[in-house]
């Protein structure tokens, strides 16, 4: 029987038989590992360097799986000599693959599939459709139901009893500007919205998916718990440690790093989730 599967920009790859070795962006391809179906070998985007980002590929990534550099600057040859037979990706507009060259692929006559992370896409309509394609590639769909379940609870109840606690998501960018995350632009952040979690939205002016500003806005808003980019391409809380707006800022709020490129799977929600209701536990009563 022929393999067929559709992606969300309406793209059909078909083949006489399911594909078998999987090339996968980063937090893709930690996605569908976490589902049964381990890549052959894994790339970067535009945003990533020499090695693979260890927020994007998830700290309980399979180890030993070759990684092929970043977009513009993926290995060809190591490429094809993994034999790959279907390119996963992501689609942030429905009509183009985030972080696969186009050129690349094509030069090496590969399909490829890509789903959609963007900010419209419910959280849970993005994890079904990583469910639906591991199930394709022979993987399993059930994978961290309950779990997700249990932390989508435990999240709704912290979120009830501490009503006044402000959330405010950002991504350092050095000692003189900071972006601060649109709070729908963001599937996993639009999720904890849904679930009674008050994230801060920084205003109008800027971006679609952040308002990128000085750090006097971000102490401005006075959040009682900061989100902070725990991706490679963003300053760590380590680096900013001396910098008097963040000490200012995280005074009073503690920090827990959030991933804008969580891997796409339920486990990896799930931990996000537990992560959250954890630091809104201990805030309850405070704010």
């Amino acid at each position: 029987m022929a393999w067929e599967f559709t992606d969300d920009r309406g793209v059909t790859v078909r083949s006489e038989r399911r594909p078998e070795r999987v090339a996968a962006y980063l937090r893709a391809g930690a996605g569908l590992a976490d589902l049964g179906v381990l890549p052959v070998a894994v790339f970067g985007s535009g945003h990533d360097g020499d090695r693979p980002d260890p927020a994007k590929w998830g700290p309980e990534a399979p180890a030993g799986i070759p990684y092929l550099g970043a977009s513009g600057g993926l290995d060809e040859e190591r490429l094809l000599s993994e034999r790959p037979d279907l390119i996963v990706d992501v689609t942030y507009d429905g009509k183009h693959a985030y972080a696969v060259d186009d050129g690349a692929a094509e030069r090496a006559r590969l399909p490829v599939l890509a789903l959609s992370v963007a900010g419209e896409v419910p959280q849970a309509r993005l994890l079904e459709r990583f469910a639906e394609l591991a199930v394709a590639l022979g993987g399993r769909d059930g994978e961290g139901v309950e779990r997700l379940a249990a932390a989508e609870a435990r999240l709704r109840t912290a979120a009830l009893r501490a009503p006044g606690v402000r959330v405010l998501a950002l991504s350092p960018a050095g000692p003189e500007k900071v972006h601060l995350a649109r709070p729908l632009a963001w599937p996993e952040l639009r999720h904890l919205v849904d679930l009674g979690v008050r994230l801060t939205d920084p205003g109008e002016e800027g971006g679609v998916n952040w308002r990128t500003t000085g750090w006097d806005k971000a102490v401005g808003l006075t959040p009682d718990l900061v989100l902070s980019d725990a991706r490679g391409n963003a300053d760590q809380p380590a680096a900013l440690a001396e910098l008097p707006a963040w000490r200012a800022l995280t005074a009073a709020a503690p920090v827990l790093p959030w991933n804008p490129e969580l891997p796409c799977s339920r486990r990896a929600t799930g931990t996000f989730l537990e992560q959250v209701a954890g630091a809104l536990e201990g805030l309850a009563g405070t704010a």
